[in-house]
Formats: structure tokens, C-alpha cells, sequence
């Protein structure tokens, strides 16, 4: 295993996007000089970089943190996994809130890919690469609901080119605090790393070349006391795309522990209940089977721990 190492060094003094000057300086390729970026651990000019498409400025000093290589290749391990559908091109599951998808710092195993690599005895795409076999797309740890996988690299093929022509539908079940004025609505903007905290997404502001184009169509579905139930369909899938959008229009998830806090009348509830996590399911995921081209639509009912919450804030006393 390599150890950590700090890279130091001038960029050169042509002006090019970011991560191609900084790849062409340091060695590094552009995916790991991107991946690093997002991680916060390069600085140009003394600056934290936070965009990989930026502009560099000619022969601007750099230093990237690189930290330590970790084992690339997942192994399999007996996990249970709550198969919604199977056959030989891919497998979709209900993942349940608290499993990492793939490994990553901090989480080397007990992961999803760790799962499926005993379920499906290895056969899964090579195109996510021996970190991330059959990984088409994510939800967060902390997210529960439906995810695809595919099992063979033509599937994993079909599958991305419908994730990024948008023609994937996605519908996520939300508890949110308060009730949004209208009740149903698009929230549109560019998703990007806060400048404030590394560790949360936000909404950019307007004429900003950073970050990620996103949108989201909400309604809702029903209202309970300082709470409403919200569907939000998504064009797009940036990461943290709902937490983030909800917030935004001043009604971040119940239990979210990044994006703001319950409404206080609802706090009591969700500490009895130990809720600990931001009220989000990936109920609904339909999209062209990649070998059939037929039309397939799955969903996923709400998990018991939303649904004992939801149940407590019902009886709430108004």
C-alpha cells in the first residue's frame, strides 16, 4: 500500500482547464486529479481548487494532497440483500438506510458491491472497475430504496446512456419540515460543493460555471403536523440533489443531518424513535431494459423506521 505524499509543482504556462494542466504537471490522471479536487485536497495560487473545468492561471504553483492507496479490488461477503428483480443482465435491490454502496475511506467492506459480488458469484460489469463491478448510479448511505445494477458491461452500457440522457425515472418519497408554498413545483440550479463546508452540496448561485446543472419536480402528497410527505421526481441525479433542493426552498428533511434541523415540536419524536438519518426513499425506478428495451417500472414501499416516524407525527397533538 503506497503512503500518503504531498505533491508540489508549477503548472505550465498554458492556459487549460484545470484538471488537464494539473494531470500534465503531476502525473496523476485526470479522473484521480478530479477525485481529489472533489475531496478537497488540491490548492492552486494558495487556493482551495473547487472546480476541475476552472480556468488555471499560467504557471501557477500547486500543491495536491494525495492520501494513501487503499486495496482496490472489493471482495465478496454474505450480506442479505432484499432483491426486488434479477435476471442474467442486472439485479435491482432495495437498499436499506445505513449500507454504503461501494467501498470507499472509511468503508472497505460491508458495503452493497461487497454484497452482490457473493449474490451474483462475481458476475457483475467490469465498467465501474474492480471498486465499484456493476455500479451504475448511487444513493446516499443514509438514503433507503432502489438501486440497479448491472451484470454484464452491455447492460452497464444501456443503462448509463439512459442515466445521462435523462430518460431514467426516479421518484423519491421525502418527509419535510413545514409545508411548501405551492404545494407542488420545480427547483432548478446549479448543484456544487459549498464554499462553506466541504462536506455539504448547495444550491450555486445564478451565472456560475460551477458545479452541475439540476433539477427537481415536487408535489405534495400529504400534510401532518409541522411535516409534510413530498414526491420529488428528478430529471437529474447530482449528489445530494433532494436534500439539497429541499432545503433550499426552506424545507430541509426531517432527520437530515447535514441540510437543517426538524421543526423543534417534531425533535421529541424523532429522538424517542432514535431517527438519525434524513427521511428520503427511492420508492419508484423505471427505465428501458437494457437487453429487451422493454419498459420496466419498480417500486419500494416505505421502510419501517419512515413509517413508525410518520405514524408518531400523525398522532402528534395539534
Amino acid at each position: 500500500m503506497d503512503n500518503a505524499r504531498i505533491l508540489t509543482g508549477t503548472l505550465p504556462p498554458e492556459v487549460a482547464r484545470l484538471d488537464k494542466a494539473l494531470a500534465e504537471a503531476s502525473g496523476l490522471s485526470r479522473g484521480r486529479i478530479q477525485a481529489l479536487i472533489a475531496e478537497g485536497r488540491v490548492q492552486v495560487a494558495g487556493a482551495l481548487v473547487t472546480s476541475a473545468s476552472a480556468r488555471t492561471g499560467a504557471n501557477a504553483s500547486y500543491i495536491i494532497d494525495v492520501p494513501p492507496a487503499a486495496p482496490a479490488e472489493a471482495q465478496p461477503q454474505d450480506i442479505p440483500l432484499d432483491v426486488v428483480f434479477e435476471d442474467e443482465h442486472l439485479i435491482v435491490v432495495n437498499k436499506p438506510a445505513g449500507l454504503v454502496v461501494h467501498p470507499a475511506a472509511g468503508n472497505r467492506d460491508g458495503t452493497l458491491v461487497n454484497a452482490l459480488l457473493h449474490h451474483c458469484a462475481g458476475q457483475l460489469s467490469g465498467i465501474g472497475g474492480v471498486a465499484r463491478p456493476g455500479i451504475v448510479h448511487r444513493i446516499d448511505k443514509d438514503t433507503s430504496g432502489l438501486l440497479v445494477v448491472a451484470k454484464t458491461d452491455s447492460a452497464h452500457e444501456g443503462l448509463a446512456t439512459q442515466f445521462a440522457d435523462h430518460s431514467i425515472d426516479r421518484a423519491y418519497i421525502a418527509f419535510a419540515g413545514g409545508k411548501p408554498k405551492p404545494a407542488s413545483g420545480t427547483v432548478a440550479g446549479r448543484i456544487g460543493r459549498s464554499d462553506r463546508n466541504r462536506k455539504k452540496m448547495a444550491v450555486l448561485p445564478d451565472g456560475t460555471t460551477r458545479g452541475k446543472h439540476a433539477v427537481t419536480h415536487y408535489s405534495t402528497t400529504a400534510t401532518y403536523p409541522h411535516c409534510s410527505e413530498i414526491e420529488c421526481r428528478l430529471e437529474t441525479g447530482r449528489t445530494h440533489q433532494v436534500r439539497v433542493h429541499c432545503a433550499s426552498i426552506g424545507h430541509a428533511l426531517l432527520g437530515d443531518p447535514l441540510y437543517g434541523r426538524a421543526p423543534a415540536p417534531l425533535r421529541p419524536i424523532l429522538n424517542r424513535l432514535g431517527f438519525q438519518r434524513q427521511a428520503l426513499h427511492a420508492a419508484e425506478l423505471g427505465f428501458a431494459h437494457p437487453a429487451t428495451g422493454e419498459r420496466v417500472v419498480f417500486r419500494a414501499d416505505l421502510p419501517r423506521d419512515m413509517r413508525e416516524l410518520i405514524d408518531e407525527i400523525a398522532r402528534f397533538d395539534r
